[in-house]
């Protein structure tokens, strides 16, 4: 005996009994209600019957094998060396546990792949076999007893339900993104940021005044390494990822990230660039590993340590431990850290800049610090969006270092930075937003965490992205700047030795408001645009880009996007579409052509028309009405300018200190 349920076309369903002849009066094939199978699993006897006794063997069936990817044409695994599948997760597996292992204990833990909670009772996990000719100093320790579970190179969607399940504060917004919290710190630690000091970085690094590079020896870095490896060690599950870094396929370096939070896993999976199944296959062994065990405080009575947080880079083993901050940032600044080290010793310029290219195939760079526009220029609705902030130029090009964006969210809307609201969707992580507790809209002009509020999501979700981010030569070099005392033009034309200069300075002024305690304009002056992760001396970077600019024949340009008419308070901010005309001129190449004339202190040339730009803005001693107040403020600036450049003074280049005296000779002249 069948019941029968079928749809009777008035919108109600009706039951009837069958004589068993599997066929409903409809045609349809009927839905048994009683096993006949005798596993008691109900079936469509239309179809295949399901090979599932329990909910997880139906699940196995769902799933299907497959590896996240960054859209890129060509692989490099042509002439792999053919594994099968349990060779090539030994092997992967083994590498996993010897960047685990403790020099303690001479071995890494076991490892094995998959989520402890979704183990059968039942499974014994298959171990990875260990292959030393040494005896460690501690054969066993408690880590030896138990399985390091891997949860390897994860999709969005199950790093998704890793944080949503385990890590308190992630939720998901109303445009599908993952929201989460990165804890007490909200921002990057560049006071706990250490470079382990060894003879060779003692001899190529920048130290000292004005370095960003705050030194600690082997033995610190160990202690602290020890420390991140145990507690890593410790938990029951682990997340690895495998990724790159640079879209130059001739330069790319492989990272492995090791880190407990989902959150982390995440945020790297989009800045990095994610491997093609075929690269994963044939990853090997890493260049670089991080570790990070954010959650672990450092033992602040260790030798160097200042805080429980510490940040510390070891150029020679090549690998980051990062304990006491959560803040997913110190991951991505680190590893362009690490590049600013590599690619200069490989003639490779390491530019903190935004790109874009026209459609003529024109690059430009955008250099400039927080709040001067560099995200909202770079990103234009008539060019290709290369990168938002990380950048190498080789012999070839310029090519992204990041697989992602790492976007201000601070006052996003839909109506300024449409491109960027847009992305923030499945796939992104939302950091330190608030949010309303029912829709899960985001409140973005809500600073209650912090004012720090970002958003980290791959590139290709920018519908103008460049894919593969790379392009030819930059013909335009544009350093932003925000004054915020009124006195810089809103474009000057830079000679090679003033673009060296205004590089190395990397000037913007921050007003009242934006920090506690500022009460008028105060000026910043961050080397090559970012000086918190260069790691040569400033003017090795400024002579490699004054070398490749007139190698390539690019221009160099000073945008003023701060004010004119008078200082922050008594002046006005330029007008954005102004600004904007400023730099379509510059990409079209007419700005070249125009009639130039020099301006007195600065020396900088500025043009006497741009269409669409009113011409008594572009000499700033139009605008203000007190001439006494305008050259008083200039020679103040001036002064500031002269200051922060004497750090630079006494580091030679080149053999006979011609090319630092051009430099200096740059700069303001009163």
């Amino acid at each position: 005996m069948w019941i029968e349920m079928e749809f009777n076309g008035d919108g109600d369903f009706s039951f009837a009994t069958g004589n068993g002849n599997g066929v409903a009066r409809n045609g349809l094939a009927k839905i048994h209600t009683t096993p006949q199978n005798g596993n008691g699993v109900c079936h469509n006897d239309s179809s295949t019957t399901v090979k599932a006794q329990t909910i997880e063997q139906l699940h196995s069936l769902q799933k299907k094998k497959s590896a996240p990817t960054t859209p890129i044409k060509g692989t490099q695994g042509d002439f792999a060396v053919a594994l099968s599948e349990e060779e090539r997760q030994m092997q992967q597996l083994q590498s996993i546990s010897n960047s685990l292992a403790s020099l303690t204990r001479g071995t890494g833990p076991k490892v094995v792949r998959g989520d402890p909670a979704q183990q059968s009772p039942h499974h014994t996990p298959k171990v990875s076999s260990h292959h030393h000719h040494f005896t460690p100093t501690i054969s066993v320790s408690d880590s030896a007893l138990k399985f390091t579970h891997v949860l390897y190179n994860l999709s969005p969607a199950e790093l998704y339900e890793q944080a949503i399940n385990n890590e308190k504060g992630s939720f998901v917004t109303s445009t599908g993104a993952l929201a989460t919290l990165s804890g007490a710190k909200t921002g990057r630690s560049p006071r706990d940021k250490r470079v382990v000091k060894d003879e060779t970085t003692e001899e190529e690094l920048w130290w000292g005044r004005g370095s960003p590079n705050i030194e600690m020896d082997e033995h610190t870095f160990m202690v602290n390494r020890e420390r991140a490896v145990d507690y890593l060690n410790s938990l029951d599950k682990v997340f690895v990822n495998d990724q790159y870094l640079n879209w130059d396929p001739e330069n790319r370096i492989k990272v492995r990230i090791v880190s407990a939070r989902a959150y982390h896993s995440l945020f790297m999976h989009n800045m990095c660039i994610r491997p093609s199944p075929e690269e994963l296959e044939n990853f090997g062994t890493p260049d670089f590993t991080i570790y990070n065990a954010g959650q672990f405080p450092c033992n602040r009575y260790t030798h160097y340590m200042t805080s429980s947080t510490s940040i510390d880079l070891n150029l020679g083993r090549r690998e980051m431990v990062i304990l006491g901050t959560m803040y997913a940032g110190e991951m991505k600044k680190g590893l362009f850290s690490l590049m600013h080290y590599l690619m200069p010793k490989r003639q490779i310029l390491s530019l903190h800049s935004g790109c874009n290219m026209g459609k003529d195939g024109d690059v430009a760079l955008f250099f400039g610090l927080s709040g001067t526009g560099k995200t909202t220029l770079s990103t234009d609705h008539n060019r290709y969006l290369i990168g938002d902030d990380e950048h190498c130029w080789t012999e070839n090009g310029v090519s992204n270092i990041e697989g992602g964006c790492y976007a201000k969210c601070i006052d996003l809307s839909r109506e300024k930075e449409p491109d960027i609201w847009n992305a923030i969707k499945f796939g992104a992580v939302l950091e330190n937003v608030v949010f309303d507790e029912h829709t899960r809209e985001v409140d973005y002009s809500d600073k209650s965490v912090t004012e720090n509020t970002r958003a980290a999501y791959p590139i290709e979700y920018i519908p103008n992205a460049k894919i593969p981010c790379v392009g030819p030569h930059p013909k335009n070099v544009i350093l932003l700047a925000c004054d915020a005392f009124g006195v810089l033009p809103p474009v000057s034309k830079l000679n090679l030795a003033q673009t060296m200069y205004h590089f190395i300075s990397g000037y913007t002024a921050l007003v009242a408001g934006t920090e506690e305690g500022i009460k008028e304009p105060q000026a910043t002056f961050s080397a090559c645009f970012g000086a918190a992760f260069i790691m040569l001396h400033p003017t090795k970077y400024a002579a490699m880009l004054a070398q490749k600019m007139q190698q390539h024949g690019a221009t160099g340009w000073l945008v003023n996007t701060g004010w004119s008419g008078g200082r922050y308070g008594s002046g006005k901010r330029i007008k954005l579409p102004y600004t904007r005309k400023i730099i379509d001129a510059i990409h079209s190449g007419s700005l070249l052509n125009a009639n130039y004339k020099k301006i007195e202190v600065f020396g900088l040339e500025i043009p006497n028309e741009i269409e669409g730009v009113p011409s008594e803005i572009l000499d700033p001693v139009n605008t203000w009405s007190d001439k006494n107040a305008y050259q008083e403020t200039l020679l103040k600036l001036a002064g500031l300018f002269k200051n922060n450049f004497e750090t630079f003074t006494n580091y030679k280049i080149g053999k006979d200190n011609k090319l630092t005296e051009e430099i200096l000779a740059a700069g303001p002249n009163f």
